[in-house]
């Protein structure tokens, strides 16, 4: 593909043009909206997504943990010690492979599921009020092809 040749006193900067800014610019909006309303729980926005993790699928370990949330397994140790000092998880040694740790909500991390997805929930329907349902469907999938896209170029950008 051909791009443009950029000249030093050509703007090119609008980052309204850049679906990759518009995509930050609008995750920055909803990480504010969710920690703002999650600061209400005593919960970060980082602990959050552990639990939706751990939610989707009670005893990961720590390793997959880390893989699905998508931070380091140093990250992950350190967010899931405060997790466990609030009682929202335990952390129980596998029995086929005691070198692994797997980890599970407790009772009181379970009892805000419901509360905490409703709360995302809203939040995305604020985002999506004013676009059509098969709107908010394209969008979906387009960003999912974007990211395939960068996924498959993984390594290959560049000069």
């Amino acid at each position: 593909m051909s791009r443009p040749k950029i000249d030093d006193d050509e703007i090119w900067l609008d980052p309204n043009e850049s679906p990759g800014y518009l995509i930050r610019d609008t995750n920055l909006a909803v990480g504010k909206a969710l920690r703002r309303n999650l600061s209400n729980y005593g919960m970060t926005l980082g602990q959050y997504y552990f639990m939706r993790a751990l939610w989707i699928e009670e005893g990961l370990s720590q390793r997959e943990l880390s893989r699905r949330v998508g931070t380091t397994e140093p990250t992950t140790a350190s967010v899931l010690r405060l997790l466990e000092k609030n009682g929202l998880v335990r952390r129980v040694r596998n029995r086929r492979d005691r070198r692994t740790i797997n980890i599970f909500p407790t009772q009181k991390g379970r009892n805000l599921k419901n509360e905490l997805l409703h709360m995302a929930i809203d939040i995305n329907e604020i985002a999506t009020s004013s676009l059509s349902a098969e709107e908010v469907e394209t969008l979906k999938r387009l960003m999912r092809v974007m990211k395939t896209n960068l996924d498959q170029d993984e390594g290959n950008t560049g000069t």
